[in-house]
């Protein structure tokens, strides 16, 4: 205590640290980032194939296995899971724990090098896992002229918003782009005999802009160019084909016209595709809101030059504004809770002075904690304001207990330092124990693996820095205020003893006086606890609670081969199912492939007639009513923690055959589980496909080569692509060459007639013919082997209940010899999170053993302590019950921290025992009057405690699904903990004394015992 002496003395010293901690403070405070959630990457990728029209089998055996082989190749892969279907392949890849960046990068660089190996790619895309999206901000123009809102889009609004410090790059979809189609006229071609490949051939020569040569004699030695590039319709219908009625020019047998290509448009407003969706990132320095901030006082000045007429510019969602009402909302729970906790303390001191001090200790604090955040480059975020928030009530913990000891020596009417330093000291070596005890739960989190480990990490160091900075001012500031400004009045220096407190020590006493009375009292709470875990299976379970943010998004899988037109239909069948949905404002749907994307905006919480969970239930029945009028697999979220569906079941076997039987069982007995929609498996899906038979005779004798006949087919049913043109505005415009007959039928197509290269008109029958077989519309493959999965969603239910049920079912289901079943998806994540979690909640009751064996210098003290523990559980399972919060990573969070709150106060009161044991004070005496010591401290750090966090479980808003389970664990773990400190613990203490007891007299009898037989050898002798 000579450098608590040291600061009492030189309290100057005091002043000027705190007036630094505040400067500083203030100072980080405003270079904190502001985000949504910390920018964090996960141990996992996603790649995604584009490939055209391939089948199934092609994608797999070209695209698929290629890639898988040089994934594979690569260090740190932990597995690889594969999905082919038509014209898609796409790759779901786990990465070893720690290296998700790295190895991320190492994928892209390699696919990038096998590009040119892979045959009709058009787009690979590499996507890593993390909470960072590529787009962050998102806005539509709409209700004007197409032509316009092109023009300003592409002309105006991209590049001045990416002119923009803030803005890294803006994406434009659904602009309507043009092609040039020349349409083969099949009766005209026939009848000058013109072969398709002459036309491509005779487009691509015409299309040249080249340097022949260099006139060297020349003065400036002038270049030779040759230039017929093709820049408009004129262009292409004047070249001319050699043909057997001599040249004819293109407009002879074609007709060549400028059309809205097919593929510009893939997004949808409300059903309407004449809008365009911009997408805006962010640069890596620049935060979420000062990007926003930036975007709208430029569409602002964009508005004022009159550059927005004929059609609106709106924001349809911007990430900064979640992160704007979630830091707010948070903010605000975290004040009002710290303004509780002061009132707490005043109830039961009764002295504003002393309120001021731990007042005053509080923003101190804060300020610490800003600065040591800013130091580790942490932000405010949604997770580290939770952890702020749940530390708030914690903070004044630690000054409340040196405070209180302080006020009572002065009660005592000790002098004023002298009070300081034997109230400081005799709390001490308790607070450091306790600030210990709690920070040691917090180091196995880093074990919890997976994406909720990641966030878990971040939480648990908010929460520790908040701890030992609030011990730092607590041992500092609290005792230099407490010196000469916390004064007692003279009514308060006779000490009286409370009425509650000599009840409650009476009843220690009582406990004290035969051994039956207390172990009665342990009984009752035994049972307790036994009686509450008969509750567990009534408490929802979950991985992660979702973000109810007033905004949703819905992935829309779709069957393979699905045409442009039918993928408008379900675009606009979406848009009117949503519509009836209450509380939905809008809806944009964008098109990637084999799935569409929903963003959905509802309307604000104020305006509201639902909660957002039911208005998200709503939105996935209404959306899996189209399943069985449109071509749609499965409605599903795109944010699923374990991938896949949220319920998944992969099945292994030899035999596909007997895997489809095997999928249709699980199907049928999955159908009986309450709460499951949407239940599908990947093999159930065929397509019917008709593979071309070669006549290799009759294609010899008319010498042909295959490839001739190929692009015959390939005319009558895909837009032959012929590069692009440079329109005077030079703009890039793709040419396509069609043509105007359509074959719907196997006989059509086989009856066509064609003129071959030697001038004989044909039927393709004579050289091709048809086999018709069934493929499977989607190939599924993990680390290289096939599988079936058979997935659901969850509606009405949660996912921990389900879970029970669906295991049930695979405990009593038989599978084949060979043969496996197993789950993934969500399932899987939600167990191996459960068993991580209590492997964490072990090792974490060994560090504290730990701890507390090193603080008492005792095997059975800490476990007196400890005894508290699984009686805690009761109030948290209470808690959860009640409430019907979801058991999370979350709550199991809150568990794992209320361990080492709980334990604060069991320290407390065995420390102050075992104080009065070594100054030769009776067990019973010592129980009694540590129990009425002690009883205030508890009760004042508690109800703070509760206090603090009480706005958090009352919560609502963007963070409320993430902080209230949470707050609720604490609380209700906590106010059920602190009945058991001040009457569980005393009992426990007893119980051990009167072990020790019996211990001691059955050594004496043995002592004497060996005494008497000493004796009696001594007669005999």
């Amino acid at each position: 205590m000579e450098q608590l002496r040291f600061l009492l003395k030189r309290k100057l010293v005091v002043g000027l640290m705190v007036l630094f901690i505040v400067f500083i403070g203030l100072f980080t405070t405003t270079k904190l980032d502001q985000e949504l959630m910390p920018p964090i990457t996960f141990d996992g990728a996603m790649v995604q194939v584009d490939a055209g029209e391939m089948t199934t089998l092609d994608i797999e055996n070209t695209i698929t296995k290629p890639i898988e082989q040089a994934i594979q190749s690569i260090d740190g892969i932990k597995s690889i899971t594969s999905s082919s279907s038509i014209g898609s392949s796409a790759f779901t890849i786990q990465i070893e724990e720690g290296r998700g960046e790295e190895v991320t990068k190492n994928i892209e660089s390699t696919l990038n090098g096998i590009k040119t190996q892979l045959p009709d790619l058009r787009t690979l895309t590499v996507i890593p896992f993390s909470t960072t999206g590529s787009y962050e901000f998102f806005m539509d123009i709409s209700n004007g002229n197409m032509n316009d809102m092109t023009s300003f889009a592409k002309n105006t609004l991209k590049p001045r918003l990416e002119s923009l410090a803030e803005v890294s790059k803006v994406d434009l979809v659904g602009l309507e782009e043009k092609e040039m189609v020349i349409e083969l006229r099949y009766d005209k071609i026939q009848e000058f005999g013109i072969d398709v490949n002459q036309v491509i051939s005779a487009i691509q020569q015409a299309d040249q802009d080249i340097a022949i040569g260099v006139l060297s004699d020349e003065v400036n030695e002038p270049t030779i160019r040759w230039n017929t590039s093709i820049r408009s319709k004129p262009d292409l219908e004047n070249i001319a084909i050699a043909t057997l009625n001599g040249p004819q020019k293109i407009s002879d047998f074609a007709v060549v016209k400028e059309k809205v290509s097919d593929h510009s448009t893939g997004v949808w407003k409300n059903g309407d595709q004449d809008f365009i969706f911009v997408q805006i990132s962010r640069v890596p320095d620049v935060t979420q809101v000062a990007m926003a901030k930036a975007i709208r006082s430029e569409i602002q000045a964009i508005k004022d030059e009159g550059l927005v007429t004929q059609f609106e510019l709106e924001e349809v969602v911007a990430q900064a504004d979640y992160v704007s009402d979630a830091i707010e909302g948070v903010s605000k729970n975290v004040l009002i809770g710290g303004v509780l906790a002061l009132v707490f303390l005043l109830l039961f001191l009764r002295n504003i002075r002393a309120t001021i001090i731990v007042g005053l200790s509080i923003p101190i604090s804060i300020l610490l904690t800003f600065t040591v955040m800013w130091y580790f480059d942490y932000s405010f975020n949604m997770l580290s304001l939770i952890g702020l928030g749940l530390g708030i009530g914690m903070m004044v913990d630690a000054s409340i207990v040196i405070l209180e000891s302080i006020f009572r020596k002065k009660e005592q009417g000790i002098a004023n330092i002298e009070a300081v330093i034997q109230g400081t000291k005799e709390v001490a070596t308790a607070v450091i124990a306790s600030m210990l005890t709690t920070i040691v739960v917090f180091v196995p989190i880093g074990l919890l693996g997976g994406e909720a480990g990641k966030f878990m990490v971040i939480l648990s160091v908010v929460v520790i820095i908040t701890l030992v900075s609030s011990v730092v001012v607590s041992f500092s500031v609290i005792p230099a205020l407490c010196d000469n400004f916390l004064r007692i009045s003279a009514k308060k220096e006779k000490h009286k003893p409370e009425k509650i407190s000599f009840i409650y020590g009476s009843f220690v006493q009582w406990m004290g006086l035969k051994k039956r009375n207390r172990y009665s009292v342990i009984s009752l709470f035994i049972i307790m606890f036994v009686s509450s875990l008969f509750l567990v299976s009534k408490i929802p379970m979950t991985i992660m609670p979702d973000v109810f943010n007033r905004y949703a998004e819905v992935m829309i899988q779709l069957e393979p081969g699905v045409t442009p037109s039918e993928r408008n239909e379900i675009a606009t069948a979406i848009s009117k199912q949503l519509k009836d949905v209450p509380d939905v404002t809008n809806t944009i749907i964008m098109d990637d492939i084999s799935a569409m994307y929903a963003i959905i905006n509802m309307s604000k919480a104020e305006e509201a007639t639902l909660d957002q969970i039911e208005v998200n239930e709503l939105i996935y029945s209404s959306l899996r009513e189209l399943e069985d009028e449109y071509p749609i697999v499965n409605v599903l979220s795109p944010m699923g923690m374990g991938g896949g569906g949220v319920v998944a079941l992969e099945l292994k076997g030899a035999e596909l055959p007997e895997l489809q039987t095997l999928s249709t069982e699980v199907m049928e007995q999955l159908a009986e589980v309450e709460g499951l929609t949407g239940i599908t498996a990947s093999s159930e899906r065929f397509l019917t496909e008709k593979q071309v038979i070669l006549k290799g005779n009759s294609i010899e004798e008319d010498n042909l080569i295959p490839t001739q006949l190929k692009q015959i087919l390939e005319l009558w049913f895909t837009a032959l692509p012929l590069g692009n043109l440079i329109t005077p505005e030079n703009e890039m415009q793709r040419m396509v060459l069609t043509v105007d007959q359509s074959i719907t039928t196997e006989s059509q197509l086989l009856g066509v007639e064609w003129t071959t290269p030697t001038g004989t008109t044909e039927q393709l029958s004579k050289y091709i013919d048809f086999k018709t077989v069934e493929i499977p519309a989607e190939i599924t493959r993990v680390d290289g082997e096939r599988y079936i999965t058979v997935s659901a969603e969850i509606q009405g239910r949660d996912l921990g209940s389900v879970n029970r049920d669906i295991q049930n079912i695979l405990n009593d289901f038989k599978a084949p010899e060979g043969y496996t079943i197993s789950i993934s998806g969500d399932l899987e994540a939600q167990q191996e999170a459960m068993m991580e979690m209590i492997i964490i909640v072990g090792i974490a009751l060994f560090l504290v053993y730990f701890v507390m064996a090193v603080q008492f210098n005792s095997l059975t003290h800490p476990l007196i302590v400890m005894s508290i523990i699984p009686m805690t559980i009761t109030g948290v399972i209470i808690g959860l019950f009640v409430t019907q919060f979801e058991l999370s990573i979350m709550s199991g969070m809150g568990i794992v921290m209320l361990i080492g709150i709980v334990l604060n106060n069991a320290i407390l009161l065995i420390d102050r025992i075992n104080q009065l044991r070594k100054s030769d004070v009776d067990v019973n005496t010592a129980v009694s009057e540590a129990g009425r010591t002690r009883m205030r401290p508890i009760l004042m750090t508690t109800l703070t405690t509760v206090g603090g966090m009480l706005p958090l479980a009352l919560a609502t808003g963007v963070a409320s699904s993430y902080q209230a389970p949470l707050a609720v664990v604490v609380i209700s773990g906590l106010l059920f903990a602190t009945l058991i400190t001040l009457i569980l613990i005393p009992a426990v203490y007893l119980m051990f004394g009167d072990f020790s007891n019996a211990m001691s007299k059955m050594k004496n009898k043995i002592r004497k015992g060996k005494g008497m037989d000493q004796v009696n050898s001594s007669v005999d002798v």
